[in-house]
């Protein structure tokens, strides 16, 4: 492997820095501009390199996204500690992200566009349903917005450059939220709206 395939101008061996970044979170095509063509021509030795660990590396081209994950175990195969954990999610943040892959789903059922824009409104009006009625709207839109940052936060959502209302849904969710998860999902959504007295309301 030539020396300019692995390293920068100046700074560390591309490798590096391509590593660096999957452990660190998902990289991005339109966020991670300078890694994206490295990590395509070192796809190879960045899968040695994580697979020492019990881990392979995703890439999606088309979408423009790559992660890790956790390398299925064999039947016969010892269980490696798990360095990419498995995140036990608050129940109306699962909410949110079921939510937003539904959309997600109509919205490249119907578009040929590529990205799906949602303003902080519609996710609030998307969430009202599943959270209890309250006198308080204010506090109300405080606990949605709090559950808005932590998708945010997860990197399933991305706030718009100089638009802080403006959120851009990020399609690696359909990588982490598939029809099999909402299937069993949008049963646990009935049952919590039926106990909220609003059965039926979700159609």
């Amino acid at each position: 492997m030539s020396e300019s395939a692995t390293k920068s101008a100046e700074g560390p061996p591309d490798l590096s820095l391509v590593l660096i970044q999957l452990f660190k979170g998902p990289l991005y095509r339109d966020t991670h501009e300078k890694l994206w063509e490295p990590l395509l021509k070192l796809r190879a030795p960045v899968s040695d390199h994580v697979g020492v660990l019990g881990l392979i590396v995703e890439v999606d081209e088309n979408e423009g996204y790559a992660f890790l994950r956790s390398r299925p175990t064999g039947e016969d195969e010892v269980e490696m500690p798990r360095l990419v954990a498995r995140r036990t999610l608050p129940f109306h943040v699962s909410v949110l992200l079921a939510l937003l892959r539904k959309r997600l789903a109509e919205f490249d059922a119907a578009n040929s566009d590529t990205r799906l824009i949602l303003s902080r409104e519609q996710i609030v009006e998307m969430m009202r349903l599943f959270l209890a009625e309250s006198t308080n709207d204010a506090r109300l839109v405080d606990t949605i917005d709090a559950h808005i940052n932590k998708v945010v936060e997860l990197g399933f959502l991305r706030r718009l450059r100089g638009e802080a209302e403006q959120f851009e849904v990020r399609r690696i969710l359909r990588a982490f939220v598939d029809g099999h998860w909402l299937s069993d999902f949008d049963r646990e959504l009935d049952e919590y709206l039926v106990r909220l007295g609003r059965s039926g309301e979700s159609e």
